[in-house]
């Protein structure tokens, strides 16, 4: 098992790149199961996850071939519709192929999935809605059977919540179902646009891309498409977030702007000098921090795969700053950790209440999730002395050679086998 060891303290310059979206990539990887044909992805991040589901799909009868950031996906000889515990309980996003297979080969089994232990995220909009679709589903020893006899039939659809995996899931069903498909209350995310840009491409008819309402008009059969993964808008947002807590002038190229808006909103009050381009960011820090509250929302509002980050840099601000975390119930384990640092943070429920002490100071930590992971890194490179960072496995599940791009930038990190 690894670990990262950070010597504090010095400030970022340069210019870094961010990668392929993980987030986007799942799911497109995911999609390549509705259609046989040689699929093209290009700029997919080689992560932990992504490696994860081409081994699962593998055990599917998939055949595929990586050429740096570009993946072929045949899945032409589909043999299995199983996805084994084994795998799906390392990435919880595994569950995103229960869609497609219902769709494609009329039946699935798929394990319960693992991943983060953030929360409960249950998966019963995915089940709800492919009900809703005329799937039977059957819960039995650990594993979603999911069958339906001829093609999946166009049904509505409305979420209680807006959630993002299910929004994916039903939207690669009903591109092969018959009929209409109408998802009411339909998360909002990028990726989501992404994935409807895929489905395009293959030969299904969405309307209402980027709203609460996705219309499908489910197509007979589909194609093999080429298509681009986005770039990773919380990769971006993580690299802004610690030029925020180290200092410095930095350059993130390969993004979009227009993801971030509420990140972008809280740095500027932050007192973070800002400046987009049409598909950069620099980000500069030349005076003391302004703390600010934060509300976890569902897409435009502020990500929840960003609040870990953002409460290191809370840390190191002068004030007191409120953090609520709506969306998942357990994603404050790095609080303890952020303390060992010299945080004085509280939790109170959902909330967390950050009293900014204007320092940190280096010390043994664990990560405990992989945003967690990310914002032990951002406290690390802020922290006087040194930080040792255990378990980043979680780390390299979202992350693209980040301590490779961080010494780029001029910080002192390293990679050590514990």
């Amino acid at each position: 098992m690894d670990k990262i060891i950070v010597e504090g303290g010095h400030p970022l310059h340069g210019e870094v790149r961010v990668s392929g979206a993980k987030n986007a990539a799942l799911p497109l990887i995911a999609a390549t199961l509705l259609a046989p044909g040689w699929h093209t992805l290009n700029n997919v991040p080689d992560l932990r996850d992504t490696r994860t589901i081409m081994t699962l799909l593998e055990t599917f009868g998939v055949e595929w071939q990586r050429d740096g950031s570009t993946l072929r996906i045949n899945s032409t000889n589909l043999s299995n519709c199983e996805a084994s515990y084994d795998l799906v309980k390392t990435m919880r996003a595994s569950v995103l192929v229960l869609g497609p297979l219902v769709a494609r080969m009329g039946q699935a089994r798929v394990s319960l999935p693992g991943g983060c232990a953030i929360g409960a995220r249950p998966i019963d909009f995915h089940l709800q809605a492919l009900k809703n679709l005329g799937a039977e589903i059957v819960l039995e020893h650990g594993y979603v059977e999911a069958r339906v006899e001829g093609r999946l039939q166009g049904g509505t659809v409305y979420f209680d919540i807006p959630s993002v995996t299910a929004t994916e899931n039903i939207l690669m069903a009903a591109s092969l179902a018959q009929g209409v498909t109408v998802i009411k209350n339909a998360a909002r995310e990028p990726e989501i646009g992404n994935l409807v840009d895929m489905l395009v491409g293959m030969g299904a008819t969405i309307e209402g891309r980027g709203s609460d309402q996705l219309t499908i008009h489910g197509a007979k059969k589909l194609q093999a498409v080429e298509i681009e993964v986005i770039p990773d808008r919380i990769e971006a947002g993580t690299y802004l977030i610690a030029v925020g807590a180290a200092g410095g002038d930095v350059t993130v190229t390969n993004c979009n702007p227009g993801h971030l808006p509420a990140l972008l909103d809280k740095l500027r009050k932050v007192g973070l000098k800002i400046e987009e381009g049409k598909d950069s960011i620099r980000v500069r820090r030349d005076g003391p921090l302004r703390s600010v509250d934060i509300t976890t929302m569902p897409y435009p509002g502020f990500a929840t795969d960003l609040q870990a980050q953002i409460m290191a840099l809370m840390t190191l601000s002068n004030g007191l700053s409120v953090i609520n975390e709506t969306i998942f119930e357990n994603r404050f384990m790095h609080v303890a950790e952020l303390q060992r640092m010299g945080a004085d943070i509280r939790i109170d429920g959902h909330s967390a209440i950050v009293s900014g002490t204007g320092k940190l100071t280096g010390a043994p930590v664990m990560a405990t999730d992989l945003r967690a992971s990310a914002s032990l890194v951002v406290a690390a490179l802020a922290a006087q002395g040194t930080t040792e960072i255990s378990r980043v496995y979680h780390l390299d599940r979202g992350y693209e050679n980040l301590e490779v791009k961080l010494t780029k930038l001029g910080a002192v990190i390293r990679r050590e086998k514990e």
